[in-house]
């Protein structure tokens, strides 16, 4: 699904999402990533929901963010709150909500200008 892209210059924004990637700014992933309004960051070793430990949630803790979005694939999927504790801790806001969503929103908090950072869960399509 192609998303419209608001002009915000060089702002990092979700451009299309599938089932088994993300574009950001016309660029494809297909591995997990973080997006945040001046960068993607690939080096999130976050490979697939079920996986996801308290490093996973401990790496947005630099990045200091009002709101974290999770985007965990398909489907909306919550992780234990002793995960992301220290987000909790720290005032980070977490929300949990399937990829589309988070692309979707990220989009709309970056353009009101909002320090938000979504962290976006790309496993492999089962066929």
């Amino acid at each position: 699904m192609k998303l419209h892209l608001a002009n915000l210059g060089d702002t990092k924004m979700f451009t299309a999402h599938g089932p088994d990637h993300v574009m950001v700014s016309g660029e494809r992933y297909t591995n997990s990533i973080v997006v945040s309004a001046n960068e993607v960051r690939s080096d999130w070793d976050a490979a697939n929901f079920d996986g996801l430990n308290e490093a996973h949630f401990a790496f947005f803790l630099t990045l200091k963010p009002e709101i974290l979005l999770l985007g965990t694939g398909p489907r909306q999927r919550f992780p234990h709150p002793r995960l992301y504790h220290m987000l909790t801790d720290a005032g980070i806001a977490l929300e949990c909500m399937d990829t589309p969503a988070a692309c979707r929103t990220y989009n709309i908090l970056v353009a009101e200008d909002r320090k938000v950072v979504a962290g976006i869960l790309l496993e492999p399509v089962q066929k």
